[in-house]
């Protein structure tokens, strides 16, 4: 099977990317043929992954809300712009369709790249991330893109509860071109560690002396539906009771100087920002931590916490989007939406009660079991085989 991937982002620093980055180790692993299309600042070289990756090069690529390598929206390009965007992704579409041979593309987001794939008249289907239903809710001059992408998709994978009802309110699609396939976490990748934490944090904050006596983790874009300024406030409440508490905030975005500020303002003395890390780093940090903290306002799914949880880390998120599809009272617990104080009271809630060392073990055989990519691959390859067939 000759599978081309595409996809509006990079393969690293969003959710889709990763998704992508994973399908495509995952088909090489099973001996299957297969080819990426991603947008990047910059060309992918040849020896950066295994399978090949064909580059549509934007220096400021525009996103559905911010990426570590650019703060550019879809929703500021001028009419002109969108049109050689669309114009940019069916010409490379083309050219890697033929040239790779391919037998079905696997587009992500019911977006542009769906859209420039009908040109090659090979079938294809598309992956909704529920970023893709914010910026159709946001930008009326993408919907009948959007809309046509989807209509003469051959199937349409939705990754969580929420983003398979979002699909059938924006797009109305026949019940059977839908396909939920719960996303998956690199169980290659995070799994749980036992690192030297003194050690670890010093790699990243040289000024920390000692072993903190609780550690919170925060891992995601710094953008305002990411929910960090909750997080930030429930520092003040919680580093009262707690001394020596160490919070890490691990991400970057256009909000950056502004959470920085707030924290200042509010005299966090052990909150620290890291900035955006490689994903082979999270694992040591998620494994170090006592409890991760996911608090979106809105959230199609949720990949940081099933990272987390793979890990043996608690999680205490938001009820908001699909996070409370699988937060249980097991693995971690639900805050209510944008309370900080709410949040503050289940930080101190999991603390209190020894999260970690009750419901850590259970936490990563939880997350691998029920979203192991191993899973999510044969799902895959089904509707694939399905559509070829």
């Amino acid at each position: 099977m000759r599978i081309l991937l595409v996809n509006h982002f990079p393969l690293e620093g969003s959710g889709s990317g990763i998704y992508t980055k994973n399908i495509a180790q995952r088909l090489l692993d099973k001996g299957h043929k297969v080819k990426v299309i991603a947008v990047d600042n910059q060309k992918v070289e040849n020896n950066q992954y295994q399978f090949p990756v064909e580059t549509l090069v934007y220096e400021d690529f525009p996103c559905f809300t911010t990426h570590p390598k650019s703060n550019n929206q879809f929703y500021n390009l001028t009419k002109a712009e969108i049109e050689s965007y669309l114009n940019s992704f069916e010409e490379i579409i083309n050219k890697a369709a033929e040239e790779f041979e391919a037998d079905l593309i696997h587009a992500q987001h019911l977006w542009v790249a769906p859209y420039a794939a009908q040109s090659t008249n090979l079938p294809y289907i598309i992956t909704a991330h529920g970023t893709d239903l914010k910026g159709f809710k946001e930008d009326q001059r993408y919907r009948e893109i959007a809309l046509e992408g989807a209509k003469n998709a051959e199937k349409i994978i939705t990754i969580s509860d929420q983003v398979h009802q979002d699909v059938k309110k924006y797009f109305s699609p026949p019940e059977a071109k839908l396909r939920k396939i719960l996303n998956g976490v690199d169980d290659n990748l995070f799994k749980v560690l036992e690192p030297d934490r003194l050690e670890l944090l010093q790699k990243y904050v040289p000024e920390i002396e000692e072993d903190p006596s609780y550690l919170i983790t925060f891992v995601g874009k710094l953008t305002e539906f990411k929910g960090v300024d909750l997080l930030i406030e429930a520092a003040q409440k919680y580093e009262k009771e707690f001394p020596g508490i160490t919070t890490l905030i691990i991400g970057s975005g256009e909000l950056s100087a502004q959470l920085k500020a707030k924290a200042e303002k509010l005299n966090l003395e052990k909150l620290y920002f890291l900035g955006n890390l490689k994903q082979n780093e999270l694992p040591a940090l998620y494994s170090s931590a006592d409890l991760s903290i996911v608090p979106s306002r809105v959230e199609p799914f949720g990949l940081v916490a099933v990272e987390a949880l793979a890990c043996g880390t608690p999680v205490i998120a938001s009820r908001a989007g699909g996070l409370p599809d699988f937060i249980n009272p097991e693995v971690g617990r639900l805050f209510e939406m944008d309370n900080s104080d709410d949040l503050a009271a289940k930080i101190k809630q999991g603390i209190n009660e020894e999260d970690k060392a009750k419901k850590g073990e259970y936490a990563a055989d939880y997350a691998l079991n029920k979203f192991s990519w191993a899973r999510v691959i044969d799902e895959l390859l089904e509707v694939y085989d399905s559509i070829l067939k």
